[in-house]
């Protein structure tokens, strides 16, 4: 339990749609682990979201230095890799203040705002409407 204590750990929660993930930093190989599982496997292995997943890392040249420790919950895989993004950053940013200002040019920390449209009375959804008849 020791050996615990003595690696520094950085903290980071990012927010995507209804997906939350709590990320955390720990000085490794670069491993990501989601879920207790592997990143490639919690993934899919779709590339678009391993590589948001880590780009972060990869902006400051950090890559094959931190371990990403993640949990996530809610919403589906887009919007859980789109908030490991963002725990990643603003992990990177407890880490070492310097990291704010490339992180922010890149928009990393910026958190997306967009939610599902809610659905309304008399449609089908939120915008699609019946087809029209004039007669």
């Amino acid at each position: 339990m020791a050996d615990q204590s003595d690696r520094a750990v950085y903290w980071g929660t990012g927010r995507r749609k209804s997906s939350v993930a709590r990320v955390r930093l720990v000085p490794g190989s670069g491993q990501l682990t989601v879920n207790k599982k592997p990143g490639e496997d919690y993934l899919q292995g779709n590339p678009a979201y391993l590589t948001a997943a880590k780009a972060p890392l990869e902006t400051l040249g950090l890559e094959g230095e931190y371990d990403i420790l993640v949990n996530v919950r809610g919403g589906g895989l887009t919007g859980q890799a789109d908030s490991i993004k963002l725990g990643v950053a603003r992990a990177l940013c407890v880490l070492d203040p310097d990291n704010r200002m490339p992180l922010k040019t890149e928009g990393y920390l910026t958190r997306d705002p967009r939610q599902k449209e809610r659905k309304k009375y008399g449609l089908k959804k939120a915008r699609k409407a019946g087809q029209f008849s004039k007669r």
